[in-house]
């Protein structure tokens, strides 16, 4: 499996309109915050269109909005140990959207 480097990148991934989570991510949600999972559930997700579990976003002055949890100043995730799954097995098939063409260039095995 490739392994990417997304410190360069200003969060493409995280900018997408729609972050569907599933039961199991917000329940993680809940355990690092310290709340109930119905409490993680109203505050840091909505229901969009048939997804019950969307992550809620908030502004960015590059893509208009992100993800609520993405530090906007430093450009990277502030929840990386309790991200949700979609985020975790991104890019899935290899690609990422926000790199010209279409395919993220995999780390360099010698800059591991």
């Amino acid at each position: 499996m490739a392994s990417y480097n997304c410190t360069k990148c200003p969060g493409y991934c995280c900018s997408y309109p729609l972050i569907a989570l599933k039961k199991r991510d917000v329940q993680r949600l809940a355990d690092h915050f310290g709340l109930s999972f119905e409490a993680a559930r109203a505050k840091f997700t909505k229901v969009d269109g048939e997804e019950p579990y969307a992550m809620r976003r908030k502004a960015d002055r590059h893509f208009g909005k992100i993800c609520r949890f993405f530090d906007t100043d430093k450009r990277c995730c502030t929840i990386y140990t309790a991200r949700p799954a979609i985020c975790r097995d991104y890019p899935g098939g290899g690609f990422c959207g926000g790199v010209s063409g279409g395919a993220m260039s995999p780390l360099d095995e010698s800059n591991q």
